[in-house]
């Protein structure tokens, strides 16, 4: 609370939905038929999202489907839609397919949520249904109904600065785990807990300041 108050003082904070802030897109169906184990374009399964894909579409297909369909742009930030539910990567651009309703992202508008803010709160997100029971699929009704924070929603020049030195932080703490992957487990375990601990506490808006849209209509 101490280190939120320094960051950002008393500031409102607004609870949207992601289908409010942008639509959820995938990639066009990709049969097994249309797919081979080498081949130009790599196509990610949810099995091999995040990994080394072990499939592969032809480049006149990825074309195709690229120009016709959606496709994600550079930084959008893809979400695992089964399996372990709710894994990220942020699309870096490089030419590949991915998995129908398995592997989605949010077209959002990022003059209101950035991309990479957006990476980040997906990671303590509640992807759960809302009778509370943990869903094996997130379908696109959940997702779209998945909240998130604004801050300064009406002010969205400190909105995005908000969100970048949230970012900004969080990268700092990333690499300095990553920088460590080789060294003792303890010290690495050590350093996890520390980044996940400062994740929390910067992304969890305090409850007593937050005035949501669901309030303001009830």
């Amino acid at each position: 609370m101490v280190i939120f108050h320094r960051l950002y003082g008393d500031v409102e904070v607004e609870w949207k939905m992601l289908g409010d802030i942008g639509d959820v897109c995938m990639c066009k169906r990709i049969f097994k038929s249309q797919t081979s184990s080498k081949g130009d374009i790599p196509f990610y399964k949810i099995g091999t999202f995040g990994k080394r894909a072990d499939a592969y579409i032809s480049r006149g297909l990825f074309e195709e489907f690229k120009e016709k369909f959606n496709y994600p742009k550079v930084g959008d930030v893809l979400i695992s839609a089964s399996g372990t539910i709710g894994r990220t990567v942020i699309f870096d651009g490089e030419d590949s397919y991915f998995q129908d309703s398995n592997i989605v992202w949010i077209d959002n508008n990022e003059n209101v949520a950035l991309n990479k803010f957006l990476f980040y709160y997906y990671t303590i997100a509640k992807w759960d249904t809302a009778e509370g029971g943990t869903i094996q699929r997130l379908y696109n009704d959940n997702l779209k109904k998945t909240i998130i924070p604004i801050p300064c929603p009406d002010n969205p020049e400190k909105s995005l600065a908000i969100q970048s030195e949230i970012v900004r932080i969080l990268d700092a703490f990333s690499t300095l785990t990553h920088s460590i992957s080789e060294g003792l487990p303890r010290e690495i375990e050590l350093r996890r807990k520390q980044y996940e601990y400062y994740r929390d506490l910067l992304l969890s808006f305090p409850r007593e300041i937050i005035k949501s849209r669901a309030d303001n209509e009830g």
